[in-house]
């Protein structure tokens, strides 16, 4: 195989990498063999991942009904459900078709109608079970007995998009991640129409250009946050039907806002009844054998990347998403569990040796690297991120260069550096300097999802940014005229650290619902340790609504600064250029596309604060606290002929001041 000149590859941009060279260059080779294997010299991934459509239950050419699974230690197969009393009927006996392990069933065409309930009864040579078929598309659960199955899925009517040349904007991307069901203030499951209906034209109005889906592939425990995948091809029957899940994404898109899955393939749930795990009697079919096919910390199997089924049944299942309903392409959650054999728990990666120390699991960075391949095939402008939080040199950069292909990974140290300076200092100690190369802490040729919280940040037992900046004065003097001095300070703060996020990113932005208003409090779902209360399991959606209340002005500055930024052609490509930095007075300006940015995080005010600029006209287009005015800078000779504005800056304040041409 042909070696192509190193410049081209990560050692350009990291020369240090250069010392690990064989084994990026060798990783990238096995992609190129493996693809090959599974599709031949001339064929495409796009083509080899068609499983969801030999695999499952269909309707043939001549009306009758095919169902086939996977299931290479089964001996005796039955499909038995609300048809056929749940019994095992020589009729609705599988056949083995092949030595692959592939079982089939073909029906005559009035045999299974629309909505009725089955599962598969299997045997293998030490027992049999109930389970699941691996391909099931739609999966309901009886809410008197609590048990799964999976459901016959024909309606009458089905859904036909109308938003037919949608194309993600991938310029700059303003990300608002959601889950559809808290997305209701009332304390119960939310529905795909009540997002659509109710949510939606919400992030239409703030200027979001993207969502990003939570808990979308079917999970039996409500409380995982959808983590917990049982049915990998089944849309989470408890918000709504499949139909409706598709208007939801097609009236995105006609609004222009892409919709992105959260997608989890770096683990599955151990259920047996419902899931994957023992299908026909054995853990290896789709997961690691022994311990290695267990996760120490999430209590899940651990898939075998190395299987050219398990492959084919994860890139099938990406191509499935994309073309049965329109997803615009995902965030792969757990990356780092995935490339690391030791899940990365506990380590702390300080160097680049840490990168390459036969730690890493090739087959997962295969599988990853031939998964990024497959999207981009079915659609050229799908969007990938990969939530990983090791540092893995690569992640974000072209197959091409011997990277992994993401288009952006999460700048998962953001947060975390905005909790610990919470945590464990006051503002007046907080130095604005380090705040802005703290944002700026990346790999300049790998795009990031910037964000200062998503939902990580609200879980139970921690707490969102607006609690930690006002804490119990968010109950008490919220209201507008009644806040206390710590209420006012938490709010501009707020705004601060917002807006300064958003003003340095390189890919995008990312929000969880109800963060652009301050949503008070903690995530916890329903569970038995809160008496399986859904009062945290919601979003307040009356409180932003109130116009004597905070949270309005925090939402309509959350809109105000994304708009800003998206009114900015290419504004991630653009060049950050520090203008100023006074640590001691805690005031720094920088520049950007013509947009200057000014943050006092000072408690003290200061008159006609002079902040270096280009000779033109200003005007200021955004403040906190607000101002409405015109500014001509006055032109200087010091310094060569610098030129300045003078603000007055007041405390805790922030403005953005935009070039006019004169």
């Amino acid at each position: 195989m042909k070696k192509s000149n190193h410049q081209s590859h990560l050692f350009s941009s990291e020369p240090q990498l250069m010392k690990y060279r064989k084994a990026i260059e060798g990783r990238n080779q096995y992609f190129q063999l493996r693809r090959l294997r599974l599709t031949g010299n001339d064929g495409k991934l796009s083509d080899f991942a068609n499983g969801y459509m030999y695999y499952g239950l269909h309707r043939a050419t001549d009306g009758s009904w095919t169902f086939r699974e996977w299931l290479p230690y089964a001996t005796k197969v039955f499909l038995i459900g609300d048809f056929n009393n749940w019994q095992e009927d020589e009729h609705f006996a599988l056949k083995q078709i092949n030595v692959h392990g592939d079982w089939q069933l073909i029906l005559p065409s009035d045999t299974l109608r629309h909505g009725q309930l089955c599962r598969m009864k299997v045997y293998w040579a030490e027992g049999c079970g109930e389970r699941l078929p691996a391909w099931t598309t739609r999966v309901v659960q009886d809410p008197t007995t609590l048990q799964f199955s999976a459901q016959v899925w024909e309606p009458d009517a089905a859904y036909h998009f109308k938003c037919r040349s949608f194309k993600p904007r991938k310029e700059t991307l303003m990300i608002y991640e959601c889950h559809i069901g808290m997305a209701t203030d009332e304390e119960r499951v939310g529905t795909y129409d009540e997002f659509r209906l109710n949510v939606l034209p919400r992030i239409a109005k703030l200027g979001y250009n993207a969502i990003q889906l939570m808990a979308i592939q079917e999970h039996p425990y409500y409380g995982s946050f959808g983590y917990h995948v049982s049915n990998f091809f089944a849309p989470s029957s408890r918000f709504g039907t499949p139909e409706q899940l598709k208007q939801l994404i097609d009236e995105a898109h006609q609004r222009g806002i892409a919709v992105i899955m959260d997608l989890v393939h770096s683990h599955a749930v151990k259920n047996t009844n419902e899931g994957l795990g023992q299908l026909c009697g054995r853990q290896t079919q789709f997961f690691h054998d022994g311990q290695r096919g267990l996760h120490p910390a999430w209590d899940s199997f651990c898939f075998n990347y190395g299987s050219d089924d398990v492959v084919h049944f994860l890139l099938s299942n990406c191509k499935y998403w994309m073309k049965e309903f329109r997803f615009d392409g995902f965030r792969f959650d757990g990356v780092t569990s995935m490339i690391y054999q030791d899940h990365g728990l506990g380590k702390d990666f300080t160097s680049y040796a840490d990168y390459y120390n036969l730690n890493q699991d090739g087959d997962a960075i295969c599988y990853l690297t031939l998964a990024n391949q497959l999207i981009h095939e079915v659609n050229a402008k799908a969007i990938t991120i990969a939530e990983e939080m090791s540092g893995m040199p690569g992640l974000a950069s072209p197959i091409s260069k011997c990277g992994m292909g993401f288009d952006y990974r999460l700048a998962m140290g953001i947060p975390d550096y905005w909790i610990r300076l919470l945590k464990t200092k006051e503002p007046r100690d907080w130095n604005p300097e380090e705040m802005f190369w703290m944002l700026q802490n990346r790999r300049m040729e790998e795009k990031t999802i910037s964000y200062v919280e998503s939902h990580d940040q609200a879980l139970v037992g921690d707490k969102t940014l607006i609690f930690r900046l006002v804490d119990s004065d968010m109950y008490w003097h919220f209201r507008k005229g009644d806040e206390t001095p710590r209420a006012i300070r938490g709010i501009a703060l707020h705004k601060m650290i917002t807006l300064m996020t958003m003003a340095t990113i390189n890919g995008g932005y990312l929000n969880f619902m109800g963060n652009e208003f301050g949503h008070p409090e903690w995530i916890d779902f329903p569970r038995e340790g809160n008496q399986w209360s859904y009062k945290h399991a919601r979003r307040r959606w009356d409180l932003v609504d109130r116009d004597d209340l905070w949270y309005e002005d925090l939402n309509r500055w959350n809109g105000q600064i994304v708009k800003l930024i998206l009114g900015i052609p290419n504004f991630r490509k653009t060049p950050i250029k520090l203008l100023l930095s006074n640590p001691g007075d805690q005031v720094l300006a920088f520049e950007r596309q013509g947009l200057i940015f000014i943050f006092n995080y000072s408690d003290r005010s200061y008159s006609a604060y002079q902040i270096p600029c280009q000779s033109g006209n200003y005007s200021l287009v955004l403040s906190n606290p607000e101002e409405q005015r015109q500014y001509n800078p006055i032109h200087c000779p010091m310094n060569n002929g610098q030129c300045y504005i003078y603000p007055d800056l007041p405390p805790y304040s922030v403005q953005v001041w935009s070039f006019v041409t004169e």
